[in-house]
């Protein structure tokens, strides 16, 4: 293509008018500059005179052009040819100058403006020698785009950084997926159902016990027997019926290899139901009260169990933090210590259904049992027939695990969580229940004993001929070199008194309630009367403050602060809770010097004999210890308050006592009913075993099985 580059005049009217041929409605949207156009056959690049004018503004179109004044030809000229020269020499066509849309028509041709005039509205651009327009002839680029320049290095974003809101928010998400769904799906099954089955077999109990009385005293005539027997049968069916959910439950816990309690109850109802045809036929009562009995208590623990998983995931689900417990092994003295740190939902989930030790044993017993009890009514059905064989598995099997052994583990454990849960914590499973008991040592800081706002000050008094300030000023700074629940006190009465802060030199804490160091060079002491009149400060009469700290000044009393330290109630029951465990031992980490063991033991009321006072380089020492990220999380506290984590051990401890001794009684009860059953059937007597001497056995061995279960209570 030929393209004249010869310059050629045109007039400024012909221009404007060539541009009102294209400010239309109609006109097409402009194209952006990195789009090559198609050359056209020829391009003439028009110059202008600069001494040429504007037509007046009243003869101008609709949508007028900004009027500007332009440069000389030979300028313009000179301008191309220099880009036209770079271009054969970089061997590459100048790009086109990106387009910003102003609303203007477009001819495919690059028209710039200063910025300055940009940004003027449209009256108020005034011409200027120096404002230019131009217009470079398009060129068809046939190479592929390359980048203005090359990346050396891969540009890596910032790290998100994890605010409060932001956990909170991540907490919320993992709360919803977990412990709130399921509490939701627990909620829909609700409770009810089981309340009225429990319900209902308790009163088949009673009614059975009453028929069976009624019978052994003699009061039954004997028209009536058979009546009584069928209904006792009819009373069995109806127990059976509303525990039939439960009965399916353990047979399917039986195809995924767990024989439970419940699944020997279930083949405990087929023996007394086959048990119950011989009675219709032989004239005698079977033991349906015991068997109800049994039924109630299997119900009661499935009610206990979901209740506390109701209650846990309840804890969870309203939690807005996450503390955990774990354990660091040789804290102190050889004691593992159990620390706070950051818990995770999934610390909870994963741990809180795994079956317990109990469990296990308990499973394993029921198994054991069965076997013994289908030995015996083997040897029994062997010796004496086949009905004393049915009657004595019946019989075994009832005997073998007495009523209470149902809730010896979700009844201790029911009885704990309603405590947990009114302070806001949870236990891990069983791992974080065996886990929390043992030796071990908790410790103890300035915010478990008097959380903030606690402390307060009542007033000053000062002493001498010193500036108060000055005195406020030396007090605080050594007040802030010991730390503790003072430094806020004293920092706000610094402020208030717009003092200065001052490095302290030579500080040291003399324990025993008293500090000192070096403040510009002077002596300062602070502590207790006690302490300040053993450092031969003299005290003048009448200055006897309870819970105040003295200030004095190169062995000059200079002040009396009355401190009041708030007793909180949560903080009271938690230390009062950690010392009434023998293998538990309380760590006193404190800074505050004020808190020492005559004064704890006055406030709270504790043998302080209990709690450890560590010396104060042994303090520094335990204070850096941290405990392991991969170190299980045992327990979860959604409080801040000492109470929350106190209930949590101790009432982890209780706990494991409780279901130990109360499987471990009722196991005893079990096999020292199946020996004497083994004695009945090796001497093929059955006339023990009645209907009210069964259910009076169950109920002999609850007495002492209920009772330990209460030992979660003392929480």
């Amino acid at each position: 293509m030929d393209n004249n580059n010869e310059p050629q005049e045109f007039d400024l009217e012909d221009i404007l008018r060539e541009f009102h041929d294209y400010s239309k409605d109609d006109q097409p949207e402009t194209e952006p500059a990195a789009e090559t156009a198609p050359e056209p056959e020829a391009e003439t690049l028009p110059q202008f005179s600069a001494t040429e004018e504007a037509p007046p503004q009243s003869s101008a179109p609709e949508e007028t052009l900004p009027q500007f004044s332009v440069p000389e030809a030979a300028l313009l000229e000179e301008v191309l040819t220099e880009e036209a020269q770079i271009g054969e020499k970089s061997g590459e066509a100048p790009d086109a100058v990106p387009q910003e849309p102003t609303g203007m028509p477009s001819l495919e041709d690059t028209i710039r403006f200063s910025p300055e005039d940009l940004e003027k509205p449209e009256e108020e651009i005034s011409a200027s020698e120096d404002d230019t327009i131009r217009i470079d002839p398009p060129v068809v680029n046939t190479e592929p785009v390359k980048p203005a320049f090359e990346v050396d290095e891969q540009f890596i974003p910032a790290p998100i950084v994890f605010t409060p809101r932001s956990r909170l928010k991540e907490l919320k998400k993992k709360l919803v997926a977990g412990p709130e769904k399921r509490y939701y799906e627990l909620s829909e099954t609700g409770l009810g159902k089981l309340q009225a089955a429990i319900l209902l077999n308790l009163l088949i109990v009673l009614l059975c016990a009453g028929v069976t009385t009624l019978f052994v005293l003699g009061m039954v005539p004997e028209n009536r027997l058979r009546l009584v027997i069928f209904s006792q049968v009819l009373a069995m069916l109806l127990s059976g019926l509303l525990g039939c959910q439960l009965m399916l439950d353990s047979i399917g816990e039986l195809f995924h290899g767990r024989f439970t309690v419940n699944t020997l109850l279930t083949l405990t109802f087929a023996a007394c139901i086959a048990d119950a045809v011989n009675c219709l036929a032989e004239l005698r009562v079977p033991c349906c009260a015991a068997f109800s009995l049994e039924m109630t208590m299997a119900l009661w623990a499935r009610y206990q169990s979901r209740s506390t998983e109701m209650a846990q995931l309840d804890t969870m689900r309203k939690a807005v933090r996450l503390n955990g417990i774990v354990k660091v092994g040789n804290f102190y003295e050889g004691k593992p210590g159990l620390l706070r740190t950051q818990g995770e939902v999934e610390d909870f989930m994963d741990n809180y259904q795994k079956p317990s030790g109990p469990e296990k044993t308990q499973s394993l017993y029921a198994g054991l049992s069965l076997l013994a009890c289908i030995a015996i009514a083997i040897f029994a059905g062997l010796t004496h027939g086949v009905s004393m064989g049915v009657q004595i598995l019946s019989t075994s099997l009832l005997v073998a695990v007495p009523a209470s052994f149902f809730v010896s583990i979700t009844r201790p454990m029911a009885i704990l969580e309603q405590r947990l849960h009114m302070v806001g914590s949870v236990l891990c499973g069983w791992k974080g229940v065996k886990g929390l008991s043992g030796k071990a040592a908790f410790p103890l800081e300035d915010q478990d004993l008097f959380p903030q706002g606690c402390t307060k000050l009542n007033g000053v008094k000062f002493y001498g001929d010193r500036n108060p300030d000055e005195v406020v000023s030396f007090s605080t700074a050594l007040i802030c070199a010991a730390g503790g629940g003072l430094v806020p006190v004293f920092k706000q009465l610094l402020a208030s008194r717009n003092g200065l802060e001052h490095p302290v030199e030579n500080f040291q804490n003399y324990g025993g309630g008293g500090i000192g160091g070096e403040v510009c060079g002077e002596p300062v002491l602070l502590g207790s009367l006690n302490f300040l009149q053993d450092m031969g400060v003299e005290i003048p009469e009448g200055t006897m403050v309870n819970q105040a700290v003295y200030a004095a000044i190169d062995g000059q009393l200079c002040a009396v602060y009355a401190i009041s330290y708030a007793k909180m109630r949560s903080a009271a029951a938690g230390l009062v809770t950690l010392c009434g465990y023998r293998k538990l031992t309380p760590v006193m980490l404190c800074s505050d010097f004020m808190l020492t063991d005559s004064f704890i033991g006055a406030k709270f009321g504790v043998k302080t004999s209990r709690i450890a006072f560590p010396s104060l380089p042994v303090r520094a020492e335990l204070k850096k210890i941290r405990p392991d990220p991969e170190a299980p999380v045992l327990a979860m506290t959604t409080r801040e308050e000492l109470v929350s984590s106190a209930y949590a051990v101790t009432g982890a401890r209780a706990l494991r006592l409780s279901t130990r001794l109360g499987v471990t009684i009722h196991m005893v009860g079990g096999i020292l009913g199946m020996l004497i059953m083994l004695v009945l059937a090796i001497l093929g007597n059955t006339e023990l075993l009645t209907p009210t001497n069964i259910l009076l056995y169950q109920l002999i061995w609850a007495i002492p099985g209920l009772l330990v279960t209460e030992w979660t209570r003392t929480v």
